[in-house]
């Protein structure tokens, strides 16, 4: 059987060859090993072929071929002399491509190792200040450029630091589990998400964390004996707010309140009634009463007011914290009553981990407000604790109560600590963004930030340096109670109940009127590290109001609109004379009234 075959060869030149084999198979066979160039050397000529090729009136040699159809990796080296420049050996057994790919990981490698010796040796410089350092993680944590971290940059680097560090602070020293801990690099700024995100945290263990509690309480600075205002019938001297459930204190008990004396006394709620919920309004069950002065050395608190939240139950708890640690949730009668319709809630008043303690008699007609008593007198509720974890009812507890501690009071030398908001550190602009997002009446923020504007109250700025933020996130407050700490949390309740329930605008006007006076210091940790150990869910009016997840139904493909007449569907049934051209009368005139019937 004779074949046919002819072939075209392009080379860069643009020169053409053409040639036509005529033959057996066998012919044909060596014409197509030489167009798909079979390759016998490193430089990828086709192997040699002892036949002749003719073509044009004229003949090819095989190597003559075989040049014309040379590789393109090698018409890119530019000449034989340069290639053998490089050890023949390496092309012998390699060839070009691995060498190429083998250059290209040596120049990855080389680049990567003076990248990593260039940031381990910026984390380890012994000029950083690590506290600092933590604020300008938060930037990149975040994705948000503020005002402070450009603050703080500049005065880490006339520190001789480079503004942007991610050494995590540990004061417990070089001995520490966690002393070498620090924070990975940013990602690059086009795989940045945007929003708060949490970032990596370094715990011990558990049993690490609970060997590392003080086996005695914190020093507490100047004031040593701290005693509360009681007083049945409190009388309103001032046009300012305030309640009877906090007393009326006027502003000179108030100012007077800020001179910290070894012994004091301070209006801090609860100021009717013989003990703080019995008959002093934000009211206790008797049978609560008496387990809520028993002695404990950590608690982890939350309360939900107005069937606001739904209860979240915590999450990789240990065994030792399930057995030592209570968790007390705080709800009045109206989410009392939504439970107890859901079967959420019955004579035994446990939810999970959750006591449930019930509050009658609410001071107050805010929920919000009402949610700020557990949070900020804890001290005044259990008056037998050591430490306190708060967290909101939104919250979701994730990492144990004994790792917590130890990260942010015990390894800190600190015994308060709270988390800095995420974008703003200014309390005027904290001030804006209530008022844009309608969180209470403009004309009483307004009130209560002139009011701290004559007291000296200014716009964060450098000169408030150590102090790194004014604006906390106050949904977490991680506490020892000690006369300091309890003293704290009075004076900031008294100023929720005087002025607005927003408490981010009262935290730092509390705080640097005590620091002013006594060497005392907050632990203000980044907010990415609270997002690590609690998750924010939804409120529950907002979880009700969401619709169900939408279903997605995957449809099989639509079949082809194909008329079929007849029993015999799919098989075309030729037409002959007369029936074929009455049959394309009839084909015509359905088809117009299926254009019809579309169009309407």
């Amino acid at each position: 059987m004779l074949f046919s075959f002819w072939f075209v060869c392009v080379n860069r030149n643009q020169s053409h060859c053409f040639f036509e084999q005529s033959g057996k198979l066998k012919a044909l066979e060596n014409c197509v090993a030489g167009s798909l160039g079979l390759r016998a050397g490193s430089y990828g000529s086709l192997p040699n072929i002892k036949n002749v090729i003719a073509g044009g009136g004229r003949l090819l040699h095989s190597k003559s071929f075989g040049s014309v159809r040379k590789n393109p990796i090698m018409m890119l080296s530019g000449s034989r002399e340069k290639e053998r420049s490089f050890p023949s050996i390496w092309y012998r057994y390699l060839g070009r491509r691995k060498i190429s790919m083998l250059l290209l990981v040596a120049l990855a490698v080389l680049v990567f190792v003076l990248g990593s010796f260039v940031v381990n040796k910026e984390s380890n410089s012994p000029n950083v200040d690590q506290r600092i350092g933590t604020m300008s993680m938060a930037h990149y944590i975040n994705a948000t450029r503020t005002e402070a971290s450009r603050i703080l940059g500049r005065r880490n680097r006339q520190k001789g630091g480079d503004g942007n560090t991610f050494q995590a602070s540990v004061s417990k020293g070089a001995n520490h589990p966690c002393a070498n801990f620090t924070f990975p690099p940013p990602p690059p700024p086009h795989l940045r998400r945007i929003g708060p995100r949490p970032c990596p945290v370094c715990y011990l263990p558990v049993d690490q964390a609970i060997a590392s509690m003080p086996s005695s309480p914190s020093e507490s600075p100047v004031l040593h004996n701290l005693t509360y205002v009681h007083d049945e019938n409190p009388i309103k001297t001032e046009p300012h707010g305030g309640s009877d459930f906090g007393g009326y204190p006027s502003l000179k008990q108030r100012n007077d309140s800020f001179d910290i004396k070894e012994s004091m006394v301070v209006h801090c709620g609860f100021v009717k009634g013989s003990k703080p919920g019995h008959q002093t309004g934000f009211d206790f069950d008797e049978s609560d009463l008496a387990e809520l002065q028993q002695f404990h050395e950590i608690i982890v608190a939350s309360a939900i007011f107005g069937n606001y939240d739904l209860v979240q139950q915590p999450r990789n708890i240990s065994e030792e914290a399930k057995r030592n640690v209570p968790f007390y949730m705080f709800i009045d009668e109206e989410t009392e009553a939504y439970m107890k319709n859901r079967s959420m809630l019955d004579s035994s008043k446990r939810v999970g981990l959750w006591r449930i303690i019930v509050i009658h008699n609410v001071p107050y007609s805010d929920a919000r407000r009402n949610g700020k008593v557990p949070k900020l007198l804890l001290h005044r509720i259990f008056p037998n604790i050591r430490y306190s974890i708060w967290i909101d009812g939104k919250l979701q507890l994730v990492v144990d109560p004994y790792q917590i501690l130890e990260r942010f009071l015990w390894r800190q030398n600190a015994n308060f600590a709270i988390s800095r908001h995420y974008r703003r550190f200014d309390v005027f602009v904290e001030a804006e963004a209530n008022k844009a997002a309608g969180k209470y009446d403009n004309s009483s923020i307004d009130a209560q930030v002139d009011f701290y504007r004559t007291e000296g109250l200014t716009p964060y700025s450098e000169a408030k340096l150590p102090i790194i933020s004014d604006v906390p996130e106050g949904c977490v407050l991680i506490k020892e109670h000690i006369p300091i700490t309890n003293l704290f949390t009075c004076l900031w309740f008294n100023e929720v109940d005087r002025f607005t329930s927003r408490d981010q605008l009262s935290f730092g006007i509390v705080r640097d009127k005590i620091m002013a006076k006594v060497d005392w210091h907050i632990n203000m940790f980044l907010d990415c590290e609270r997002r690590n150990f609690v998750i924010q869910a939804y409120h529950r009016d907002l979880l009700e109001h969401m619709p169900p997840p939408v279903a997605v139904i995957q449809r099989p493909p639509a079949l082809p609109n194909i008329i079929t007449r007849g029993r015999n569907q799919g098989k075309k049934i030729p037409r002959h004379g007369r029936d074929r051209r009455s049959g394309s009368r009839r084909h015509h005139k359905a088809s117009a009234g299926n254009r019809e019937s579309n169009f309407f």
